[in-house]
């Protein structure tokens, strides 16, 4: 993250995992942001500890409730960031937060697979919409036509689980309904590209490789595995 300046952002999925990581490190950054937006769906509960103990350190990390398969609750997180900015943008939204099920092809499930996919791939399509104007805010107030996570920017948290081609680790996990999530948010990433960056908008997706979090170590391997 070498020349990135951002003033404001947002990582979803912020109490464990890459969200917290990525959290702690735009927090010690040496030009820190003004404004650090860390989501997850319950703030004050124990497995926000981590997060609620760095607030107490850091001012300007804003702890804020979001469920992102519950349009009710983005748009009220939203409403909150808008508040909070005043009349500036906000420069960078990460979709971190995701979910994973250990079913098999033949064990997936009507429930499992909608729940996956709503959380994965629907979750962050709503997020697009629903904080687009804060993000066209931020590009219009940067200086310049170039593209960056300075100016304003969505990235999607994706994995080479999404990867058609190489279908990884196939044989230690189906895990079917994460796979389908992850391909579809891939071409989600595409549409957002498509049809935000008449607005200055860059949206990317990130592979961010195989992490020791609860949910990389969730198919039981604890090597470098590849994949989130």
């Amino acid at each position: 993250m070498t020349g990135l300046h951002v003033r404001s952002l947002l990582v979803t999925g912020a109490n464990r995992g890459i969200g917290l990581g990525l959290v702690r490190h735009f927090l010690a950054m040496t030009n820190p942001p003004k404004w650090v937006f860390a989501t997850c769906r319950d703030p004050k509960g124990e497995r926000a500890q981590k997060l609620q103990n760095l607030a107490s350190k850091h001012p300007n990390l804003v702890i804020i409730t979001l469920e992102v398969s519950d349009p009710a609750s983005i748009k009220a997180a939203a409403a909150r960031v808008g508040e909070q900015l005043g009349g500036s943008g906000l420069n960078l939204l990460i979709n971190n937060a995701g979910v994973v099920n250990l079913n098999t092809l033949d064990n997936e499930t009507l429930e499992d697979m909608t729940q996956v996919y709503t959380t994965n791939t629907v979750g962050p399509l709503l997020m697009g919409q629903a904080f687009l104007p804060l993000l066209k805010k931020a590009a219009q107030g940067s200086p310049g036509s170039v593209l960056s996570c300075s100016k304003a920017a969505i990235v999607n948290m994706s994995s080479i689980g999404g990867s058609i081609q190489e279908l990884y680790l196939w044989d230690q996990a189906n895990v079917v309904s994460y796979r389908c999530s992850k391909v579809a948010l891939n071409m989600l990433t595409k549409c957002q590209s498509q049809g935000y960056r008449e607005h200055g908008i860059l949206c990317v997706a990130l592979h961010p490789g195989w992490v020791q979090t609860d949910m990389g170590s969730a198919a039981g391997h604890t090597h470098r595995a590849g994949g989130r």
